[in-house]
C-alpha cells in the first residue's frame, strides 16, 4: 500500500501506540465509577485509524490500484476458505496489506467492545476482520491475525456456552497454524507491526515468540472446549502441551502454572497414570518455588500488598499439597484393590505374582517415560527429576513400600493443614483430615500385625472424633453424617481386629475381663455412631422418614444392618442383657427386611445385607426363645 504522506502514516502509528497505551496501562487507573473510560478513548482512536486507512484505500483505487472489493466466495463455517493457502491476494501485495491492516483495526475494535461488555458489537467487528481476511492467502504478513481473531471468537462463543461454535473457530486456528508451519514457517508479522514505523519493527526472535504464544493460547482454549464437551483425554493432552509451551516460551505466572499442572495431575491419577501424575506434581512444586519464598508473617504484614501476596503463595502451596495427598492416597488405594482377596485381606499369592512381574513393568514404565512430554528447562529439569525420585509411581506391594508412600502423603497433610486450619476453613480442614484418615486406613491393610493395625485405626478415631463432636449440626449436617459413619466403620474394624485376636484363644469363656470390656466398648462405640447417623436423618419432631432419599438409602439401611450385627456380638453373661441385645439386633434386622418389602426398588442397593437380614430375622427369635426358656427353668 502506497503511503500518501509519511507524516500522515506516522500520525496513524502514533494513534495506535496511544490506543494500546490506554488499554494496557491507563485503564488500570480508571475509577470504579467510570471503569471503561480509557477503553472508550482507545476506541475513538481506532475508529480514526480505520477512517484514515479507508481514505488511503480510496486513493489507491483512484490511482488504478487493486480493488479491495474482490474476494473469493468459497467459505468454511467460520469464513476460512479451504484453499486459504493458494487463492486470494498475496499477503505482501498492496491489497493484501490493506486488508490485513483494516482487519487488524476491526480485530482491536472487537476486543475493545468485548472488554466493555458489548459482546454483539464485538462479535460484529471480529467477523468483519474475518471477512476482510477472506480476500487474502494465508502468508507471513497475515497468519498471526488469522489465528488471533479466531482465538477471540472461540473465547466469545465459549462464554455464551456455544461450545461447538467455539470449537469450530479454534480448530480452524489450529489448522491454519499447522499448515503455515508446514508450508512456510518463517517468523510472521505481528499485528502490532501493521502500525509500526520501519525502525521499530520486531526482531525475528520476538516475532516467533509472539506467534508461538498465540498458538499456545489456541491450545489452551481448545483444552477448555474439549473438557466442556466431555472429551477429557483430549483436553488433558492439550492442557499438557499448553503447559509445556508456556515453559518453553517463558510466558507464565509460576503459581498459576503450578496450580494448573497440579490440577492436571488429578486427571492422570483418576486414569491410573501415576507416572504422568507424579511428573505434573513434581513440576508444580518446583515451578511454584519460582514465585519466591513465602515471607515471614511479621514482614509480610508491613504492607497490604506483601500480605496479600504472602496469602496467595500460602494458599496455592497448600492446594498443591492437597493434590499430592490425593496422589499418595489413590496410589495406595489402587494397590490395595490389586492385592486384596474376596474378603478384603491381603492375597499373598497375588502379592508374589505382582512382585515377579515388576521387572517387566519397570521396563515398560521407562519406555512410557521416554514417550511422555516432560516439563522443565535446563534450570528446572534436574530439580523436577530429583523430586520425582522421592516417591514411587508404581504400586506398593508390601508394608515397607506402602509406608514410604504414606509418609510422603502425611508430610503434605501437615503442609496443607498449616494453611487450611479449622478456624476459617472448616470444610477444607475436615476434608484433609478425612484424607489423612484414609491414608492410615489403607496403610493398615498392608500391616500384618493385628495389634499395630488396630493402633492405626485408633489414630483415625483420635483425629476425627473430636471434630465430629464439636461441629454444629445446624450448619455442617452433611459433614457430621460423613464423620459419624466413618467413625462407626472405624470402630467396627477395630472390633473385628479384636475379635480376630480373641479367636486365637480356645473359647469365649477364657477371655479375661479386660479383653471383654475392650471388645464391648468398641462394639458399643460403633453402634453409637451408626445410631447417631440414623438419628440425624430424623425429622425435627424426631420421627424417622418412611421413605429414604436415594443419597442416604444405602448408608441408612447398612447402618441398621450393622447396628443389628453389633448388638448381637456384645459379650455378656447376663441373660437379661443378652435378651436386650438380641431384641435390639432383631429390631434392626427387621427394619431392613420390612423396608425392602415396602420399597422393593431398595433391595438392589443392599442385596448382601438384605439376604443376611432375612436369615437373622428367622434365627434370632429361636435364640431369644431359647434364652427365655432357660431363664424360666432357672427361676
Amino acid at each position: 500500500m502506497a503511503i500518501v504522506c509519511s507524516d500522515e502514516w506516522r500520525a496513524i502509528c502514533e494513534k495506535f501506540i496511544n490506543a494500546q497505551n490506554l488499554v494496557e496501562i491507563e485503564s488500570r487507573k480508571d475509577p470504579e465509577s467510570d471503569p471503561f473510560r480509557s477503553r472508550y478513548k482507545a476506541r475513538e482512536l481506532l475508529k480514526e485509524i480505520y477512517c484514515s486507512l479507508k481514505n488511503f484505500e480510496a486513493t489507491e483505487e483512484e490511482n488504478g490500484g487493486e480493488s479491495g472489493d474482490q474476494r473469493p466466495t468459497e467459505q468454511a463455517i467460520d469464513g476460512q476458505r479451504e484453499d486459504g493457502f493458494s487463492q486470494g491476494f498475496s499477503g505482501d501485495s498492496p491489497a493484501g496489506l490493506q486488508a490485513a491492516k483494516l482487519g487488524a483495526v476491526e480485530y482491536y475494535l472487537g476486543v475493545n467492545h468485548i472488554d466493555t461488555e458489548e459482546l454483539s458489537a464485538g462479535q460484529e467487528h471480529l467477523m468483519n476482520c474475518i471477512k476482510l481476511l477472506e480476500r487474502c492467502r494465508v502468508s507471513p504478513e497475515n497468519v498471526s491475525l488469522f489465528i488471533h481473531v479466531r482465538n477471540q471468537l472461540g473465547i466469545l462463543w465459549a462464554g455464551r456456552d456455544e461450545t461447538e461454535t467455539a470449537q469450530e473457530f479454534l480448530e480452524t486456528a489450529e489448522s491454519i497454524y499447522q499448515c503455515y508451519m508446514k508450508e512456510d514457517g518463517t517468523p510472521p508479522t505481528d499485528m502490532t507491526e501493521y502500525f509500526t514505523t520501519e525502525e521499530n519493527l520486531l526482531t525475528h526472535q520476538e516475532r516467533t515468540k509472539r506467534f508461538e504464544l498465540a498458538y499456545t493460547h489456541t491450545m489452551y482454549y481448545l483444552a477448555q472446549v474439549y473438557r466442556n464437551l466431555g472429551q477429557t483425554e483430549r483436553a488433558a493432552t492439550y492442557c499438557h502441551c499448553t503447559l509445556q509451551r508456556q515453559l518453553q516460551l517463558n510466558q507464565f505466572s509460576p503459581m498459576e502454572w503450578a496450580l494448573n499442572a497440579a490440577t492436571l495431575s488429578q486427571y492422570y491419577i483418576t486414569k491410573g497414570r501415576y507416572m504422568e501424575g507424579r511428573h505434573c506434581l513434581s513440576a508444580a512444586t518446583v515451578i511454584s518455588g519460582l514465585a519466591g519464598e513465602v515471607p515471614c508473617e511479621p514482614a509480610a504484614q508491613e504492607s497490604e500488598t506483601e500480605n496479600e501476596h504472602w496469602e496467595q503463595l500460602r494458599q496455592k502451596g497448600a492446594e498443591i499439597a492437597r493434590c499430592w495427598i490425593k496422589y499418595c492416597l489413590n496410589l495406595l488405594q489402587d494397590a490395595k484393590k490389586l492385592l486384596e482377596d474376596n474378603i478384603g485381606e491381603l492375597d499373598t499369592d497375588r502379592q508374589e505374582e505382582l512382585k515377579r512381574a515388576r521387572t517387566h513393568n519397570e521396563e515398560e514404565e521407562e519406555k512410557c517415560k521416554k514417550s511422555t512430554l516432560m516439563f522443565g528447562s535446563e534450570d528446572t529439569f534436574d530439580a523436577i527429576a530429583s523430586l520425582e525420585e522421592k516417591v514411587c509411581c508404581s504400586f506398593p506391594l508390601d508394608f515397607t513400600e506402602a509406608r514410604a508412600v504414606f509418609l510422603v502423603g502425611q508430610n503434605y497433610v501437615t503442609q496443607a493443614k498449616e494453611y487450611f486450619q479449622i478456624d476459617g476453613y472448616v470444610t477444607d480442614h475436615i476434608e484433609i483430615l478425612q484424607d489423612h484418615s484414609a491414608l492410615f486406613k489403607t496403610l493398615a491393610f498392608f500391616e500384618e500385625d493385628l495389634e499395630r493395625r488396630c493402633k492405626m485405626h485408633k489414630r483415625r478415631v483420635d483425629m476425627i472424633e473430636p471434630i465430629c463432636n464439636d461441629l454444629n449440626a445446624k450448619y455442617y449436617l452433611l459433614i457430621r453424617r460423613q464423620l459419624m459413619f466413618e467413625l462407626a466403620e472405624t470402630f467396627m474394624e477395630m472390633t473385628d481386629l479384636k475379635l480376630a485376636l480373641a479367636n486365637r484363644q480356645t473359647d469365649t469363656q477364657s477371655l479375661d475381663n479386660h479383653t471383654i470390656k475392650k471388645f464391648n466398648y468398641l462394639c458399643s462405640a460403633s453402634a453409637k455412631y451408626f445410631q447417631m447417623f440414623l438419628d440425624s436423618l430424623c425429622f425435627p419432631e424426631g420421627k424417622f422418614p418412611e421413605h429414604l432419599e436415594e443419597e442416604v438409602l444405602r448408608p441408612a439401611l447398612v447402618a441398621h444392618f450393622r447396628v443389628g450385627r453389633l448388638h448381637s456380638r456384645l459379650i455378656t453373661f447376663s441373660p437379661l442383657a443378652q435378651l436386650e441385645n438380641l431384641s435390639k439386633s432383631l429390631e434392626n434386622y427387621k427394619y431392613v427386611v420390612e423396608y425392602c418389602e415396602v420399597h422393593p426398588e431398595a433391595a438392589t442397593a443392599v442385596e448382601a445385607e438384605l439376604e443376611l437380614s432375612k436369615e437373622m430375622v428367622g434365627l434370632l427369635p429361636v435364640k431369644i426363645n431359647h434364652i427365655k426358656a432357660k431363664m424360666a427353668t432357672n427361676n
